[in-house]
This record gives C-alpha cells, sequence and structure tokens, in this order.
C-alpha cells in the first residue's frame, strides 16, 4: 500500500523482498527537503483550521490524567542546583536516576511517543511511515482522550519545520519539538493532527474543562531554555505551573511529569532532572526523591500500566514502571547499577545520518508479555508477524551489544518482574547490532508468523519498510 504525505510516495507496510539481514551502515543519510510554507498560506489556514478536543474518562489505577512537559539540554545538577527547580520539586516528587536515552533532542522526542528512536542522531526533518505505531494507537485500544499542545504553533496540525516570532524572528515553534508531529500515523488523519495544538488551545481547553488523559507539552525555544538558560526557563516554568497546580480541575487526581529532553554534557552520563506533581502524588511524599532507574521509555510502560494497554514491542515493553503506578499494580522494577551507564549515543538505524542503513527497519518483538502484561498492540503484530525482536527488548534500558551502546549499567538484582536478565558490560546482552546476523523476513499479513533466529549480541534482522521525509515548499 502507497500513501500520498505532502506529494510524496512513500512506501507505509510491507518488506522488501530478499532482504534478511542489516544493510551495511552507510555513513551518511540522503537529504530530505523541508516545509516551509509561505506565510500568507499560514495565516489562511489559521483561519480556517478547527482544533479538537476529545475528552474521555476511562478507568485507571495511579492516575486518571497524565501532563508531561519537556524543558531543553540541562545537566542534572544544574537544573537541581536552581532555585525556582529546587521550589518545583519541594512540590512532588525528584526523580534522581532519570535518563534522557541518546543526542540530540529530536530522537528523545521520538522515543517518549514511539518505543524507539530508530537511530536518528540528527534534529532533521523526518516523517516516520505510517505503520509505525506510537502511543496514540495505543491510547485509542481504549478510548483515551489525547492532545498535544505546542506554545506558538500557528495552527493545530502546522506541519512546517518551524515558525518564528515575526517580530524579532527568534525561534519559537520547532517541528523537532512536536514529537507526535513526526508520525505519519498522526498526521494523516486530519482528526488527530487537529489535535496537536497551540497553548491558546490549552489555555481554552483548561477553562472548558476539557483536557484530555495524555498530552504532551512543549514550550517554545525560550522558555524550554533551548535558546536561553535554566535560571530563564525555570523562572517561566514556576510562573506557568503555579496557577495550575492550585487549579483542582487541572490537578485532581493528575500526574503532571516536568522533564527534560537531555543533558547539555553529552560526554557525560545522560541524566536529567524529573519531577512528579499534581494531585496523584500525596502530600505526604512532596519533596521526596525516587532513585529508581528511569528513562523516557518509562513514560510509555507507565502509560500502558496505568491503563492497562499493550506495548508497542519496543523499549517500552519492560523499561521500569514509575514507582506510583507500580505500587499499584504490583509490579516490580528493575534495580540497576548505573555506574558507566551514559545513554548518550544512537545506533545503526533507518532514519540515522551517521550510520543509516536505508530500507531497513528494527523488528519488534511481537510475543512479549511486557510490563503492563497486555502484550503487544494487535496492529503491530499484524504487520510485522510472530517474532522476538532485533534488540533485547526485555532490557529495562535501551542498549546494543554489538555497536558497545549503553553496556555500562548492570541489573543489581538479577531480573525484573518478567525474569528478564539486564545487559551488563561484562555479559554481552541480547540483540545488538551488526551486519552479518541473518533472520526471515516480516509477514505483512495478519496472520504471518516469522521464525527469527537469535545469537548472543547479534541482530534479528527483520523488517523493511521504506522512509521517505517528504517536503513541500
Amino acid at each position: 500500500m502507497k500513501v500520498n504525505i505532502l506529494g510524496a510516495a512513500v512506501l507505509a507496510r510491507g518488506t522488501l523482498a530478499g532482504v534478511t539481514s542489516e544493510p551495511k551502515p552507510v555513513t551518511s543519510r540522503p537529504p530530505q527537503s523541508t516545509i516551509h510554507p509561505a506565510l500568507s498560506s499560514i495565516y489562511a489556514a489559521a483561519a480556517t483550521t478547527e482544533p479538537q478536543s476529545p475528552v474521555s474518562n476511562v478507568a485507571s489505577k495511579a492516575f486518571d490524567r497524565i501532563i508531561q512537559i519537556w524543558l531543553e539540554n540541562t545537566d542534572f545538577n544544574v537544573s537541581s542546583g536552581d532555585p525556582n527547580m529546587q521550589w518545583i520539586a519541594s512540590q512532588g516528587i525528584l526523580l534522581t536516576n532519570y535518563f534522557a536515552v541518546t543526542h540530540p533532542s529530536q530522537p528523545n522526542y521520538a522515543a517518549v511517543v514511539a518505543g524507539d528512536h530508530f537511530g536518528m542522531d540528527h534534529d532533521d526533518f523526518i516523517s516516520f511511515p505510517a505503520n509505525i505505531s506510537t502511543v496514540v494507537d495505543l491510547l485509542d485500544t481504549k478510548s483515551i482522550s489525547w492532545d498535544s499542545y505546542q506554545e506558538d504553533l500557528p495552527y493545530p496540525g502546522f506541519a512546517g519545520f518551524n515558525f518564528s516570532d515575526q517580530t524579532t524572528f527568534a525561534n519559537d515553534y520547532v517541528r523537532k519539538h512536536n514529537p507526535l508531529q513526526l508520525f505519519s500515523s498522526v498526521t494523516n488523519d486530519a482528526t488527530k493532527a487537529a489535535q496537536i495544538k497551540s497553548f491558546m488551545n490549552l489555555t481554552s481547553d483548561i477553562t472548558n474543562h476539557k483536557l484530555p488523559q495524555w498530552s504532551f507539552i512543549t514550550p517554545n525555544m525560550r522558555h524550554d531554555g533551548h535558546d536561553t538558560n535554566i535560571t530563564f526557563s525555570s523562572t517561566w516554568t514556576r510562573t506557568f505551573l503555579s496557577p495550575h497546580l492550585n487549579n483542582p480541575y487541572v490537578t485532581t487526581k493528575t500526574l503532571i511529569v516536568l522533564s527534560f529532553d537531555e543533558n547539555k554534557s553529552s560526554p557525560t552520563p545522560n541524566r536529567v532532572s524529573t519531577v512528579l506533581l499534581g494531585g496523584a502524588i500525596p502530600p505526604s511524599l512532596h519533596g521526596t526523591t525516587d532513585s529508581n532507574l528511569y528513562t523516557h521509555y518509562t513514560m510509555l510502560s507507565t502509560v500502558q500500566a496505568n491503563w492497562g494497554l499493550p506495548s508497542l514491542g519496543k523499549w517500552d515493553c519492560d523499561a521500569n514502571v514509575l514507582a506510583l503506578v507500580a505500587n499499584w499494580t504490583g509490579y516490580r522494577n528493575a534495580v540497576v547499577d548505573t555506574r558507566g551507564l551514559f545513554l548518550n549515543v544512537s545506533y545503526p538505524g533507518p532514519v540515522s545520518n551517521k550510520m543509516f542503513t536505508p530500507g531497513w527497519w528494527p523488528a519488534p518483538a511481537t510475543g512479549l508479555k511486557c510490563a503492563a502484561g497486555r502484550g503487544v498492540l494487535p496492529a503491530v503484530v499484524a504487520t510485522w508477524g510472530r517474532g522476538e525482536g532485533t534488540y533485547n527488548y526485555t532490557n529495562v534500558y535501551p542498549y546494543d551489544a554489538v555497536a558497545g551502546v549503553a553496556v555500562g549499567g548492570e541489573l543489581a538484582d538479577g531480573e525484573n518482574d518478567n525474569g528478564r536478565v539486564g545487559a551488563s558490560s561484562s555479559s554481552g546482552g541480547g540483540g545488538g547490532a551488526g551486519p552479518s546476523a541473518t533472520a526471515a523476513s516480516p509477514s505483512a499479513t495478519a496472520s504471518g508468523s516469522v521464525g527469527v533466529p537469535v545469537r548472543p549480541g547479534g541482530l534479528i534482522c527483520v523488517g523493511v519498510v521504506g522512509l521517505v521525509a517528504v517536503a513541500v515548499v
């Protein structure tokens, strides 16, 4: 099946016949054009495009609503030492071992909604094929409402690469910080695209009591600290959060997760300050800390466990679940010694610039139970067939044993709740990235089944879906 996205054809489902192993990575990815609409067309669309604001009240466990807010590029010690961030931490729980998963910004935004960054190591224009599933597909299985709020987005569903301040021409909205906009499975649907909205819509949704149960909030490039600093961004963040924390409609049984996309000092461990806020946090836990290992993939596993949703079969599958939810469900998180764990580089993949694997995509592990106990999204299984996955997606953090990516951590207690042994620098772990491993190609039919050989440290090379990042000027 071919899907036309903004005038360019994208192979959105299926395989490339005869490809049974990862192509040797090449050092450069073909350049991709960028969407830069004329200002007049932006204003015209803004005058006519209407936002969508679905609501729901689906039964949950630890929280009824989750709001994720991301700031930018700040080391843990810098952010946790800022007076405004310290005040914010006093209103909730500070996570002291929360890690981003790579550099730079964009792959982290992709990872938090898709369970993988697919080797991305850049902030270039990317539009993922329509059969790459996201958290939206998981939420839709139970009709759980969702929205994305992007400051200074000119109109709902705007597809452009950026939108600057029209007076100073400073950076305001940027597409690379808008996670759902990266995925054609969302943007191809006009209704879903209209759920990617601006802060003006956030204000009206709060006023009209139309907040969704899942949302992602991105401030503009000044307020998130990208083009300023932690002093500026923390001052803005405290001012932004304070009235919401005092609004019962916003906070009642709501989990607000304030985090950073990545740290600033890339040679160091990619640990970022993250605070849990809102009415889902009992006052008795305000000002406390949680030292469990969490990553951006935890945001997916936590949502899945809270609402009893399936997994995407990627790094979300067995990522540690926030203790807030794990305590409700009885899930036992893995205890990890994080010494030597960096999570600051990407592995080879189909959207990598440095280690590009043209035409080859990592396969999800479709037969796993995963942390929420609901298995893998049926649509993912239908697309890929049954298989164990390219990497060891049962590990609590992403790693690639062959490429030597993120192999420094060690599971302190030997297993997590599903009995999965973690990666370590000595063990070598399960899947990895190596061009010599082979496997059958995945079935493109719902009934297909793939037998996938596994070797320690090797790569289960399943799956090929074409990607073209498209452009319209």
